[in-house]
């Protein structure tokens, strides 16, 4: 932020004071998508559950036993 500073005091001229601050703004925006990155990454590409699968299971684990009839 300095550095932006500096050049504006200093009267550079616009186009170094815009690219700096692009500068700036993409590593920013790059060191938050690299946190997040893992997060992402797990979501989409982690199998998850399968619903159908853990019905089943419940619905055996939930039925009576039947007992014979005689």
């Amino acid at each position: 932020m300095e550095e932006i500073i500096d050049l504006i005091a200093t009267d550079s001229a616009a186009s170094e004071v815009t690219d700096k601050l692009k500068d700036i703004l993409f590593t920013k925006s790059a060191e938050r998508i690299e946190s997040q990155r893992p997060n992402i990454s797990a979501s989409m590409f982690d199998e998850p559950e399968n619903e159908a699968t853990s019905e089943l299971e419940s619905e055996e684990e939930t039925e009576p036993t039947e007992e014979p009839e005689e």
